[in-house]
């Protein structure tokens, strides 16, 4: 939960605040060369892995939304705990074969250290993997989309109200710089406290993993900013562990923070 408490908005409110939060950054790219990528490589850390894993959550959700499509797809997640993202091998994971899909990978998602927006040494070293890597995946054939971090939550030592504009500039920053699409994850979960303050998204005991609504919520984000799909007109709940007043609002806050980040 957050400390930095607002009252519950209107709607128009609301929306002026959405709004306000993105004016500052302008993704220029807001879709894949590919719309409808079917094999898809996941590298990151313990954000991707909490949780029963969020690319188990975006393969359910994706079949619920299309049964077909969810029958083609294959997801891999290669994710080290705590890790940056030049700790990764990537061209290990990249090579078919060696994580079990004999095909290139079509979409290669990025996620860094929730700490690498936090000073310009590490900032440059993420500009600069990220470039690099984006240079291999292109090699395979394969886009590169950039998954944008959630800020810290209480009672995490670092939290700061205003993390998310140093997450949210670097990624964007970045992603323009070397043509990835970016997930608008972060400001998901901006957006869902300042619509809902009593929502739960962190793990209350270190206010920095996802709890498992924030899990979810970034598995809707995905879906709308990679697939383009819809996430309101999913019925997936977690085998039923989720109730349906969560999922929901949830899913409209993804689907107006990706519509609104990704000018669609």
């Amino acid at each position: 939960m957050r400390i930095k408490m607002k009252p519950v908005l209107s709607a128009v409110a609301a929306f002026l605040l959405l709004h306000a939060v993105h004016a500052g950054a302008q993704p220029q790219k807001t879709a894949l060369e590919n719309p409808v990528p079917e094999r898809v490589l996941f590298v990151g850390n313990s954000y991707f892995y909490y949780n029963d894993s969020l690319h188990n959550h975006v393969s359910r959700m994706l079949a619920s939304l299309d049964p077909a499509l969810g029958e083609r797809i294959e997801f891999k997640s290669a994710t080290i705990g705590g890790a940056a993202l030049n700790h990764h091998p990537l061209d290990s994971h990249l090579t078919p074969g060696k994580l079990g899909i004999d095909e290139p990978f079509e979409l290669v998602i990025l996620q860094g250290g929730s700490g690498e927006p936090l000073s310009d040494r590490r900032r440059e070293g993420f500009a600069r993997t990220a470039a690099e890597f984006e240079r291999r995946i292109s090699a395979v054939g394969a886009e590169t989309a950039l998954y944008m971090t959630h800020a810290y939550s209480p009672p995490h030592p670092r939290f700061d109200p205003d993390m998310i504009e140093s997450i949210e500039s670097l990624y964007v920053e970045t992603g323009n710089e070397i043509g990835a699409l970016v997930i608008p994850v972060g400001l998901a979960f901006e957006e869902a406290y300042r619509r809902r303050p009593e929502i739960v998204l962190h793990k209350q005991f270190d206010g920095s993993h996802p709890d498992m609504l924030g899990t979810y919520l970034a598995a809707c984000v995905i879906v709308a900013s990679i697939w383009g799909l819809s996430p309101l007109e999913s019925d997936y709940d977690y085998f039923g562990a989720l109730n349906r007043d969560d999922t929901r609002f949830l899913q409209q806050v993804a689907q107006d923070v990706t519509d609104e980040f990704l000018n669609r």
